[in-house]
């Protein structure tokens, strides 16, 4: 099988785990996801099979939207509410007060990554220490929130909820934690759904029980979006049946003889191409002159 499977990951399973049963149930070998999700969290969770492995790297950074839960007043040592109290405080905060301070964390901003993160220090991942009980400084790192609401919010209780697009690498346990402190508390996520990633949202996706049942009915395939999908934000160029045989067999393309000869595209930029039937052959990049093989998708 060869495409993407948008699954709306359950909470309880690692990407890892997701991976392993969709293995199970399409019997594809070659399975791979653009992002992962903690355990907790459910939502939008892209799954590259067959020859849409071959992307992974290619994949243009998009932002990520996801809704979060979180609670004031606790502190863990995970920043969610799976980890153990740290630490707590009586202090209450209006809705109010929760707009006001979320104004601070719009546009670029600086995040430390949380000790449960899969980022290296020393050769070592972060959580791996983390599970050590070592605690390492860590550089903070540039993110942009590009939308930040607070869709509800429970004074008595100190809970709500938060709609976030963001950039690639944005902490949201981090993100709840830094609202915390910002109200002179604590602050904790609670729960976390993504409704987008590389461009695809939970309409597009699959919940994981509605895929065994579709497997079991031979119907899964139905699912699967072509992997041209991906680079959907990538203009296309169109070549002749000569050029579309060239290009599979990784040669170049004189820029000069394509569609693209009318206005010149600037040095390196990437172009999804298609053959003359409408196929998608793979991305080609624009170099000297010429229209080079970036990466083949066709079997």
């Amino acid at each position: 099988m060869n495409g993407i499977l948008i699954l709306d990951k359950p909470a309880g399973f690692t990407s890892f785990d997701a991976v392993a049963v969709m293995r199970g149930l399409t019997h594809e070998k070659k399975i791979g996801h653009t992002g992962t999700l903690d355990p907790m969290a459910t939502g939008v969770l892209p799954l590259l099979l067959g020859c849409a492995t071959r992307a992974n790297a290619l994949l243009p950074d998009t932002d990520k939207e996801y809704e979060a839960g979180f609670r004031l007043g606790i502190a863990t040592d995970t920043q969610d509410t799976t980890g153990k109290t740290t630490a707590e405080s009586d202090r209450g905060a209006s809705r109010e007060a929760v707009e006001a301070a979320l104004g601070a964390f719009r546009g670029e901003i600086l995040q430390v990554p949380p000790m449960v993160s899969a980022i290296s220090v020393g050769g070592k991942r972060l959580y791996d220490l983390a599970g050590q009980g070592i605690e390492v400084e860590r550089e903070p790192r540039p993110v942009t929130i590009r939308e930040l609401e607070l869709l509800s919010y429970d004074e008595p209780s100190r809970s709500g909820t938060l709609r976030i697009a963001c950039s690639k690498g944005t902490y949201i346990r981090t993100l709840c934690a830094d609202l915390g402190e910002a109200l002179h508390t604590y602050g904790v996520m609670s729960s976390l759904r993504r409704t987008r990633a590389s461009g695809f949202t939970l309409a597009d996706s699959v919940t994981l029980d509605r895929a065994k049942e579709l497997a079991a009915g031979g119907r899964l395939a139905e699912r699967l979006l072509p992997v041209e999908s991906l680079f959907s934000g990538m203009p296309a160029v169109s070549v002749s049946p000569a050029q579309a045989a060239r290009f599979q067999n990784g040669g170049a393309l004189d820029l000069e003889r394509t569609a693209l000869r009318r206005a010149l595209p600037a040095e390196d930029a990437v172009f999804r191409v298609q053959g003359p039937d409408g196929a998608f052959l793979g991305l080609g990049r624009a170099s000297a002159g010429q229209l080079r093989v970036l990466r083949l998708f066709r079997r």
